[in-house]
């Protein structure tokens, strides 16, 4: 008799267990056991934000002594496109992704004022920015959001640049011409304003075709892009004009952080923060060696004058009333930073 109630005890003991796990016992769905997570990577293996992964990775590992295991998948192997892993993280398919803030901005349009043209002075104006108390709001509204995502920290990804197959100067210069864009309607309206026409639908990997057939006049983007894609070798002109600065951020699903101790997801945040600088020193060595490799090539590299960037810039006015005008405040706390 003894021994049959001793096993219903078991039985009735197991079941409450199991329908703990199943209708929403918080303690139930944090594992005790090691947990390995996905972190999914666009970029190869060895590019800036590919390191800083394995970084954050190998810290993960050292400060949860063991118990949260992070595997990162470069190249895309997991998402083909930031705005893919977006998604995949937000249903809880992937656990981390490295991705550009402005994709993200969709989800808490607030960002957008960290995205603006023309709005940093310099790289370390940037990082006093998004190392200061804007930054980290910023961080904050996006996990306090109901986008499903935790923003971790922000990595470097340089200011991108035109490209082109025409010598620019001034504004004026570049009147009717056809540049390559990201697909972002405030990349389109961007050119609109210097006079030139914003070409979306072409893909990274198709530019330096399009210009080579005379379709477009050039392109947009940071010295590792312009090297690499072999871009530099049809465009004579790379104009430093430094008109954005979009953050990378790396972020984390809610729904997978949940199955992770309270405790072990500050370590993560911690380790995070931890692999800004690593990234930062891993991006200025590839735009070294990517601006080396242009010069080398005999390519003409325009720094604008004061007066020509401030002509710019002021060009932007119309573009910062249509997508600033709900962030004023932010905007102007970045424009007095020092």
């Amino acid at each position: 008799m003894k021994k049959v109630l001793f096993s219903l005890c078991a039985v009735f003991f197991s079941a409450g267990f199991f329908t703990s796990c199943l209708f929403g016992n918080k303690e139930a769905k944090i594992s005790k056991r090691p947990i390995t997570l996905r972190l999914s990577e666009v970029h190869a293996k060895d590019y800036p934000t590919s390191l800083a992964d394995e970084e954050f990775a190998r810290l993960v590992e050292e400060k949860t002594e063991g118990r949260v295991i992070i595997e990162v998948r470069t190249g895309g192997a997991l998402s083909s496109n930031e705005t893919d892993a977006i998604e995949a993280l937000q249903c809880g398919d992937l656990a981390f992704s490295r991705v550009s803030l402005a994709p993200v901005a969709a989800y808490v349009p607030k960002l957008n004022a960290l995205c603006l043209p023309y709005l940093y002075k310099s790289s370390e104006h940037m990082w006093k920015v998004l190392n200061g108390s804007i930054g980290q709001d910023m961080l904050d509204d996006l996990e306090k959001s109901d986008a499903g995502l935790i923003g971790l920290c922000y990595y470097d990804s340089g200011a991108r640049n035109f490209y082109l197959t025409k010598e620019v100067h001034s504004v004026s210069d570049m009147e009717g011409l056809r540049i390559r864009v990201q697909t972002n309607p405030m990349m389109v309206d961007m050119c609109s304003c210097l006079g030139a026409t914003g070409v979306t639908g072409i893909g990274t990997d198709a530019v330096y075709g399009e210009i080579q057939s005379g379709s477009i006049d050039g392109a947009e983007n940071n010295w590792p892009t312009y090297q690499s894609m072999g871009d530099y070798k049809v465009t004579d002109f790379y104009i430093l004009d430094q008109h954005t600065r979009v953050p990378e951020v790396l972020i984390a699903s809610k729904k997978v952080m949940e199955r992770v101790s309270a405790e072990d997801l500050a370590l993560i945040k911690q380790a995070a923060k931890e692999t800004c600088e690593f990234e930062i020193q891993r991006w200025k060595e590839k735009e070294l060696s990517a601006e080396k490799t242009v010069r080398a090539n005999g390519n003409r590299i325009i720094e604008l004058s004061p007066s020509a960037y401030a002509e710019f810039q002021n060009a932007m006015q119309p573009l910062y009333e249509k997508y600033g005008r709900d962030y004023t405040s932010v905007i102007n706390a970045i424009k007095s930073t020092n």
